[in-house]
């Protein structure tokens, strides 16, 4: 079975824990969208803004096949093929969030995997193909892996960036253009996002904030970003600061001051 040059024996997989597991699998999509990028891919189309290409369906594919074999007895739900196997153990993947970006070559994607058993995200990894940064979390644990070598994720709101979701469905309660007026801008300065790449920017301090709207329970897009800012120690909540999925949408603050903050301009557009 063709798997990540890395493991050429598939016993290498079986006997590694969960979280290392999730970064093989993160590693081995990232591999697979770095090699692909920048040249011809095909397209799949699902609307006039939304596809796949050859990147998302061929990252998925050996992202499943590290799985298989490290936990074959675990089931998989993943954006391009579904659902494979019944288990409490879920895995969630998403092969590249941010496809639009990647098909124009614009460097701002990544490779989503969590670990889900019932409600409990156990363990996620987001890698950042072109960069070669792997953001994971293994419960309350979370670091940056790069070149091999862990750094605790620390937040902060230092940089006053925050990124707003930009693919809210056209109902939503919120839309990004319904935050970035003049008294928002002389607080904050807002980013429009088109990945979850930028949920883990959050939980490293790159960003004071991320948010979103919509449903995102059980989400192959944001559940590990979600699992990265919680471990990290952010302040995730939904967009009214209730618990998160009690509500709509996501909030995710570097601290408490800039999550109420947000929550007061919020407020002013629900």
């Amino acid at each position: 079975m063709p798997l990540h040059p890395r493991f050429g024996d598939p016993d290498i997989l079986t006997g590694m824990d969960d979280i290392e597991v999730a970064i093989a699998a993160a590693e081995a999509g990232a591999a697979v969208v770095r090699d692909l990028y920048g040249t011809a891919v095909g397209r799949h189309d699902k609307s006039p803004t939304d596809f796949a290409t050859d990147a998302d369906l061929a990252a998925e594919k050996v992202i499943g096949e590290v799985i298989r074999a490290a936990r074959p007895d675990d089931a998989v739900v993943g954006e391009e093929f579904g659902a494979t196997g019944q288990s409490d153990r879920t895995w969630l993947v998403d092969p590249l969030c941010g496809t639009l970006n990647f098909a124009a070559q614009t460097p701002l994607f990544s490779v989503n995997i969590a670990l889900r058993s019932g409600a409990e995200t156990l363990v996620a990894a987001v890698a950042d193909p072109l960069a070669g940064d792997i953001f994971w979390t293994a419960g309350t644990t979370s670091a940056l892996r790069r070149s091999g070598v862990d750094a605790k994720l620390v937040p902060s709101a230092t940089s006053r960036l925050v990124d707003i979701d930009a693919d809210a469905p056209r109902d939503a309660e919120l839309l990004p253009a319904d935050l970035i007026d003049a008294d928002f801008r002389e607080v904050f300065a807002p980013r429009i996002s088109s990945t979850t790449l930028t949920l883990a920017w959050t939980a490293a301090g790159r960003r004071a904030a991320y948010v979103s709207n919509g449903v995102l329970r059980d989400s192959v897009h944001f559940t590990p970003g979600i699992a990265l800012c919680q471990a990290a120690g952010c302040i995730v909540t939904d967009l009214r600061g209730a618990p998160l999925h009690t509500g709509p949408g996501l909030v995710a603050a570097a601290d408490a001051e800039t999550h109420q903050q947000l929550l007061a301009f919020i407020a002013r557009r629900l």
